[in-house]
């Protein structure tokens, strides 16, 4: 009789593919959401002097994997900036940047 084999230690990794003909969507508008069990991410783009914009993409994810891939955002940007330099966020005035972030609190940490 043999033995079955031991399973692997550590985690199985996963093959991630991004295939060659995926389109890229971009987005400077966010319209976020959520429900008790799902975060709801809602993007667009808005450009000055639109009175009007579609979502063109949704992400819809748990409230654990939203704050993981907070966490993955932070430590992105944090990179980011050390390789080249703060990131200014814009204060004040009627600009677009401030109509759409202007008045959400800024993250921790």
């Amino acid at each position: 009789m043999t033995t079955p084999p031991a399973p692997p230690a550590g985690p199985t990794p996963i093959n991630i593919e991004i295939p060659n003909d995926l389109s890229a969507s971009y987005a400077n508008f966010a319209l976020i959401m959520h429900t008790p069990s799902e975060i709801i991410l809602n993007f667009t783009s808005v450009l000055p002097g639109m009175t009007s914009a579609k979502i063109n993409t949704r992400i819809v994810m748990t409230p654990l994997h939203a704050k993981m891939m907070l966490n993955a955002l932070a430590d992105n940007l944090q990179k980011y900036e050390a390789q080249f330099g703060d990131i200014k966020l814009p204060t004040g005035g009627s600009g677009l940047a401030e109509q759409f972030f202007g008045h959400a609190p800024k993250p921790a940490g």
